[in-house]
């Protein structure tokens, strides 16, 4: 009785985290810098990874997050730390696909099996006509209140008259 009930629970904290909008692919690796030295499995990392904002072109993030060596970690199993840095920039003459509301997802990572995942989120501070980008960690028992922002001012690009974000907003 008690493990249907617990397999209940553990399905429907699987659809719940499963479900919802799903933002961009897969990140770009630029690189791993190892932490902790690990004799016969693989070490604990950093990890840096580069994204595009699926819906504004001409901004990429960078995003760095810890990431568990060990037998858990080399199977899978370990549940990553919540802690993460966050850098966006301008790359390119900034033009939007397509209107969005404020804390729309640009990017969504699982941070272990079932319960933990690391979001991007995209805002407009329309008084200084900045995107606004949020990195944190949800874990659906008890969430998490590490997180990093990182602003990107809406700047003229090779003569370019610069879009107002807030002619984008929802």
């Amino acid at each position: 009785m008690i493990n249907r009930i617990l397999c209940g629970a553990m399905a429907a904290a699987a659809a719940v985290v499963l479900a919802g909008p799903v933002a961009a692919a897969e990140p770009d690796l630029i690189f791993r810098k190892s932490t902790v030295w690990k004799m016969l499995t693989p070490d604990d990392k950093l990890a840096t990874y580069g994204v595009d904002d699926p819906d504004v072109e001409g901004v990429a993030c960078h995003f760095t997050v810890p990431e568990r060596g060990g037998v858990s970690g080399m199977f899978g199993l370990a549940e990553e730390a919540s802690d993460a840095s966050l850098s966006c920039r301008q790359v390119g003459p900034i033009r939007f696909t397509t209107k969005f509301s404020q804390g729309d997802v640009v990017f969504r990572q699982s941070r272990s099996l079932f319960f933990k995942k690391t979001q991007i989120v995209r805002g407009c501070d329309a008084k200084r006509n900045v995107l606004v980008y949020l990195i944190y960690s949800d874990k659906l028992i008890e969430g998490s209140p590490k997180n990093s922002t990182s602003t990107v001012p809406i700047m003229p690009w090779g003569g370019d008259t610069p879009e107002r974000c807030e002619n984008y907003l929802k």
